[in-house]
């Protein structure tokens, strides 16, 4: 793999495609080149030196796992870059519909091209990837950032690159694993090394805050450069997970979106639609309606109907009768059974921008609801995660042991899914209609195993790295009725649910 290294304003000649650098730094002349422009050219001839001895390096334990990782992060089909593409194997590795690489080693980029003609590489330093003047869906950047001059502009390079919902992807070594590396990168080709800095994953992850990105989640991969057999695959997929453990992977995968102001998607949020499960809760409906707050220019309330034993679904239909407020009221009848089925019923016939799910037991008090809202509008988040556990609840509200279960749930789903959770049982959740269908694409992934809804919208949100937000709401006791809720029953799902999340997003 190759890389990319720092630039000093260079001039660009050409189109995309077939993109061309010169170095001339400003007030300095070309003979005498600055410190960025000789580290590149340090970088770039020691690459040119290992495949004049050798091809093509030979395939590793790592490069293998860390292509794993990756496609088990990137969407097939996606629009990738690729940073520091090397002999371009990883890209072709991702399936992108549209997949472009670059790389300032030449003859790296003649191989890629030889390699895979069904893409396109082109002889381009990381820092100059706006050249391109394109957008991509995800930028992987790998094994190549400890080679980059000034990290800090090439993030705002990448910056360039990315829409709203573009991922970076980072694969880094621990610097003990880069010396080691080196060393028998050397023993095996005695050629000239390309020059790496020390910067740590805990350096990275402030350097890309600092250049406008949000780290969302951190992941180690590879436990061991050799191949051991039987135990090598269980030592790579458990140890690097393993919560004391995976501070000894060789490497680190580290996936941020891009914050910039001028993106936000209050620019084109304007309506929601909130979707009220309701099973056996006559006695809340018009007081739901009664305290709704206003959060968008246009707002509809849907009513999910789920085989009550009450007349919940007359008080609805003669609620829709009546009506004279300024939201638009819809209701429906689930087919099947369960709140999950209820949840995903309403957001098919959903219209909004966003989608935001509020329990007809009035648990969550409406009124609360416009926080949830602007935390997605204004771009702070991409779900948003109600945890009733921050504040003091009302007295009745939860029954102890549901609280220390739903404690110990959160702990292991904030391990699992490698972002923060507090209460994962909470019904209030927010994303928008597009994160939604992102997440109904690919929900064959997981299959239809969740009863309640929640979780297929976690598990989704956390496949696609969404960004997820827990927002503290208060926790009231309800005024009518009992809960749905089986504690032992449900606890047991739980747990299948916990299972399902280690199989599927942690030891993969």
């Amino acid at each position: 793999m190759t890389t990319l290294t720092h630039r000093s304003n260079p001039t660009h000649t050409a189109v995309y495609g077939t993109i061309r650098t010169t170095d001339v730094p400003v007030g300095v002349a070309a003979t005498e080149p600055n410190d960025g422009v000789r580290w590149r050219r340090r970088v770039s001839n020691a690459y040119e030196s290992l495949l004049a001895w050798r091809d093509l390096p030979k395939r590793d334990l790592t490069n293998d796992r860390v292509v794993q990782r990756l496609q088990h992060i990137v969407e097939p089909g996606a629009r990738v870059l690729d940073i520091g593409c090397g002999s371009g194997d990883l890209l072709a590795a991702l399936k992108p519909s549209v997949g472009v690489g670059v790389d300032i080693c030449e003859r790296a980029v003649e191989t890629a091209r030889r390699r895979h003609p069904a893409l396109r590489f082109i002889p381009l330093a990381g820092e100059d990837v706006q050249a391109l003047g394109d957008t991509f869906d995800y930028v992987v950047i790998a094994d190549v950032a400890v080679e980059t001059y000034d990290l800090h502009e090439l993030f705002q390079s990448v910056a360039r690159v990315c829409h709203d919902r573009t991922r970076l992807v980072i694969v880094h070594d621990r610097p003990l694993w880069s010396i080691i590396r080196r060393a028998f990168r050397w023993l095996r080709a005695p050629t000239t090394t390309p020059p790496r800095h020390g910067v740590d994953i805990d350096h990275l992850s402030q350097l890309l805050r600092l250049s406008g990105f949000d780290v969302i989640r951190t992941t180690g991969v590879c436990a061991t450069p050799f191949r051991i057999p039987l135990l090598c695959g269980a030592l790579d997929r458990v140890v690097t997970q393993l919560p004391l453990l995976r501070h000894a992977s060789l490497k680190h995968v580290q996936v941020a979106r891009c914050v910039n102001p001028e993106r936000r998607a209050e620019q084109t949020i304007r309506s929601v639609s909130i979707i009220v499960p309701a099973r056996n809760e006559a006695g809340h409906i018009r007081l739901i309606l009664d305290r709704m707050p206003r959060v968008a220019e246009r707002q509809e309330v849907i009513f999910v109907e789920g085989g009550s034993s009450d007349d919940t679904w007359a008080v609805i239909e003669d609620a829709l009768r009546t009506y004279d407020g300024p939201f638009v009221l819809r209701c429906l009848q689930q087919t099947g059974k369960g709140k999950g089925d209820a949840v995903r019923a309403g957001f098919e016939s959903a219209t909004g921008d966003v989608l935001i799910i509020l329990d007809a037991d009035l648990g969550v008090p409406p009124e609360e609801l416009p926080r949830v809202f602007e935390t997605l509008r204004n771009g702070q988040a991409e779900f948003v995660n109600g945890t009733r556990t921050s504040y003091p609840m009302q007295h009745g509200a939860m029954r102890p042991l549901n609280r220390i279960a739903n404690g110990i749930f959160a702990m292991a789903f904030t391990y699992l899914l490698s972002q923060r959770f507090r209460d994962t049982l909470c019904g209030t959740k927010a994303l928008t209609s597009k994160a939604y269908d992102r997440i109904a694409r690919n929900r064959s992934y997981f299959g239809e195993f969740d009863p309640f809804g929640d979780f297929d919208l976690l598990f989704g949100a956390a496949r696609l790295n969404l960004k997820i937000v827990d927002i503290p709401l208060h926790y009231k006791a309800r005024v009518y009725g009992e809960t749905n809720i089986s504690r032992f029953r449900d606890g047991w799902r739980l747990v299948r649910m916990c299972l399902l999340a280690a199989r599927k997003m942690k030891f993969v």
